[in-house]
């Protein structure tokens, strides 16, 4: 069980490292540093805890994108800061770089060693995995905000 917290402990900081390193690069203001940090640790532990559920990756994904959603416009609200300062740098640990990477080599196995049904196979696998994480990683942090709007949008 200790064994178990530890290792979610330790990715959570690993998946806040890299999201306080992008949130750096876009040139966040300071203060909001700590809640990018914050938000990719939540979004990556959060998305580890559903693939543990036995959910997809994709599934995982469009959960965790939405919670982080839905943090972000709370802490939008409260700070007084555009939402994507925060959401942006969150989902850094969530970028399917893997899959992506995979794809390509094997488009470029194909390339320089000849056309195979394994090679095809390995692209079309990894290649829509990535797209379709991407699409819900977008679809997943326009969601809550969407909602939010319309529901505070005033009836005439």
């Amino acid at each position: 069980m200790i064994d178990t917290l530890e290792n979610i402990f330790l990715h959570a900081i690993f998946a806040a490292i890299p999201a306080v390193g992008f949130a750096m690069l876009f040139n966040v203001p300071k203060s909001a540093l700590k809640y990018c940090a914050m938000g990719g640790a939540i979004v990556y532990t959060c998305r580890e805890f559903f693939i543990t559920l036995h959910l997809t990756i994709e599934l995982s994904t469009f959960l965790a994108s939405v919670i982080i959603g839905i943090i972000a416009l709370y802490w939008s609200k409260k700070n007084l800061v555009p939402r994507p300062i925060y959401t942006v740098a969150s989902i850094i640990p969530m970028i399917p770089g893997t899959y992506a990477f995979t794809a390509m080599i094997s488009l470029v196995d194909m390339n320089s060693h000849g056309v195979s049904i394994e090679l095809i196979a390995i692209f079309i696998d990894n290649g829509l995995k990535s797209v379709s994480i991407i699409g819900a990683i977008s679809f997943g942090l326009a969601l809550p905000s969407l909602y939010f709007m319309r529901y505070k949008r005033p009836i005439i």
